[in-house]
């Protein structure tokens, strides 16, 4: 990680001209205090109504052990009583018995997920239950997932007609040249105007904030005095702030790959970090790689694989694969090797088959699914109505052009893709909040636990070392050497030893603890 910290460094100090809040982007006190007393309001209601469970909508896709119901929410927290929108909200029972001795197991309530985006939906959690490695966990625990607002069925939000969002074989260019950064910077604004004209005022009010305060409310509906969380990359972010803004409801609250909660981190300078970080996660999948290259036949150096990635970008730049893969596509697909390692032999086998002349391969892996284009456009959406929302950005293109300019030199894999997702919110029309200061003193919590990988490019691991700092109490558990995203329930026995022991019996590692990094992925022909 020592390449991507430098870079991260380097980064954080890209943004000289720092960018001009609107008038309405601090949070006065008033209206703070307006938002906490509707959040007591809006739990209340959701305790004295609770939710009506049942089957599953058939959409839904989920077996007969998981029920669904909804959760109504105000809009605006202001206006506790104002306009309702409902989320949708997913369970399956504590089983009460200990999958290895028979055992009865005591209930310990609900444990709620969030899984990450923003923009991705949780609704699927339950059934980790029947998985090995989560049985203990579902034998004292509801397991509860939700969609958050805006996503899936949850007051599902739109920027643009879904049959337009997937447009076919596109390039990336990793040096964009200025026509292309006119155009880019044309079409994110027009994506911006999009979600205002389909939203309309509703649209401030998808936020980070409002997220935990949602949260808070489904605790109450759900019947718990405190909260057990387990909130993964982004979800860390919804945790850290339900901490911040309601200590006394926690019970125990899981921060797996943490999000940076530093304020002058969110959401720009987050970004610049994170595209550092997955240079040094795509230099370890070449490395790989080339370590198998007796398998794959990329080369027998990182630096030689990369020659390798070069050529099937270039041909697939003059001539898709089959008609669907384009350098775009490409980059999408390789960018799932620099969150988790086991996608490693998968991805080789497609750039190996590729060069030998058979595309099916790549093509399966890295076309996009047409039945999937709402699904992708609702999650885009939702993923930036609240980064965009949630602070101040720079509105001058010419920021963000010299910020990733110096930074696509030393990290060009990732670094412009990340600028053309987020660049709408240099024309957000949205009001901008500013970011809440996460923080938890002294006896404020009861033990938390934080997880992180030392080389995960998504969220950098210094984003764990500032939440680990800002959460007094709190345990930090690190996979040392490794660089895969989201570890709870994952293939490391070590953390998922150290989960276990905390959610069942509330017990942390002291200060930090560390773990091995888990074996690499064996090379597959």
């Amino acid at each position: 990680m020592r390449t991507a910290a430098a870079l991260v460094a380097a980064g954080s100090l890209l943004l000289t001209t720092p960018a001009r809040p609107s008038p309405s982007a601090s949070t006065s006190s008033s209206s703070s205090a307006s938002e906490a007393r509707g959040t007591a309001v809006a739990a209340a209601r959701a305790a004295s109504e609770g939710i009506d469970f049942g089957p599953c909508a058939e959409e839904q896709e989920l077996p007969p052990s998981v029920e669904c119901g909804t959760l109504r929410v105000p809009l605006d927290y202001t206006r506790p009583d104002g306009e309702q929108i409902r989320l949708t909200v997913s369970r399956s029972r504590a089983t009460g018995e200990d999958p290895a001795t028979g055992r009865a197991v005591p209930r310990q309530g609900s444990l709620v997920n969030n899984p990450g985006g923003p923009g991705v939906s949780g609704m699927y959690f339950p059934m980790l239950g029947v998985v090995p490695g989560w049985k203990r966990l579902a034998a004292a625990y509801d397991l509860v997932g939700y969609a958050p607002r805006g996503v899936g069925r949850s007051a599902p939000l739109s920027c643009t007609d879904p049959k337009t969002f997937h447009q076919g074989p596109a390039p990336a260019p990793p040096h964009p040249t200025a026509a292309v950064k006119r155009e880019r910077a044309a079409r994110a604004a027009a994506y911006a105007r999009g979600c205002a004209e389909r939203a309309g005022d509703a649209l401030q009010h998808y936020t980070s904030l409002n997220n935990a305060r949602d949260l808070d409310v489904l605790r109450a509906a759900l019947g718990e005095t405190r909260l057990t969380f387990l909130g993964s990359s982004y979800g860390t972010y919804i945790g850290a702030l339900y901490a911040t803004l309601f200590p006394s409801h926690v019970r125990r609250m899981v921060f797996d790959s943490a999000v940076n909660p530093a304020p002058e981190r969110i959401w720009y300078r987050n970004n610049l970090a994170q595209s550092a970080a997955f240079e040094d996660r795509w230099a370890d999948f070449r490395a790989w790689a080339a370590r198998h290259h007796d398998v794959y036949g990329l080369g027998d150096t990182a630096r030689k694989v990369r020659d390798s990635y070069d050529v099937v970008r270039e041909r697939l730049a003059r001539e898709p694969a089959g008609g669907k893969v384009g350098p775009a596509q490409l980059h999408t697909a390789m960018l799932q090797a620099a969150y988790y390692d086991d996608h490693w032999p998968q991805r080789a086998h497609a750039l190996s088959a590729y060069l030998k002349g058979d595309p099916a391969p790549l093509v399966e892996q890295a076309e996009e699914q047409p039945e999937a284009a709402a699904e992708a456009e609702n999650t885009r959406a939702v993923y930036l109505a609240v980064e965009c929302n949630d602070a101040p950005w720079p509105t001058d293109f010419a920021v963000w052009d010299r910020d990733n300019t110096r930074l696509a030199r030393r990290a060009p894999f990732e670094t412009w893709d990340n600028v053309w997702t987020k660049l709408p919110c240099a024309s957000w029309p949205a009001p901008r909040q500013r970011p809440l200061d996460v923080r938890a003193g002294e006896d404020a919590l009861p033990p938390t636990l934080i997880l992180a990988a030392e080389r995960d490019a998504a969220t950098p691991y210094d984003g764990a070392l500032e939440l680990h700092r800002r959460l007094t109490g709190s345990a930090l558990v690190t996979e040392r050497d490794a660089g895969s995203h989201g570890l709870a329930g994952g293939a490391n026995a070590c953390v998922n030893a150290h989960l276990t022991a905390y959610l069942l019996e509330g017990r942390v590692p002291g200060r930090r603890a560390s773990c091995a990094p888990h074996p690499a992925p064996a090379p597959r022909a």
